[in-house]
């Protein structure tokens, strides 16, 4: 069994309008050093496989078909042996 953790964040030409919301509201909450923010997404994938090239072709496989659009997300992730 393989524990992934899966970032995915929104490519740096892409604007993140809930990033921004988010930083406006901690402004208005005094919290001026916050100079940027980003609301991005993260997974945790427990996968059945047999060694760890096998768990990474499956995350491969599921971001490039469901869990980050190429076009404006990139991502990286960490596998470890449960």
């Amino acid at each position: 069994m393989y524990l992934v953790k899966l970032y995915v964040t929104h490519k740096p030409s892409i604007l993140d309008p809930q990033g921004e919301a988010i930083k406006k509201a901690l402004h208005n909450l005094n919290h001026n050093s916050i100079t940027s923010i980003t609301q991005d997404k993260y997974f945790e994938i427990k996968i059945d496989a047999n060694c760890k090239e096998d768990a990474e072709k499956v995350v491969k496989k599921s971001c490039e078909e469901l869990l980050v659009n190429q076009n404006m997300e990139t991502s990286h992730y960490e596998i470890k042996e449960v």
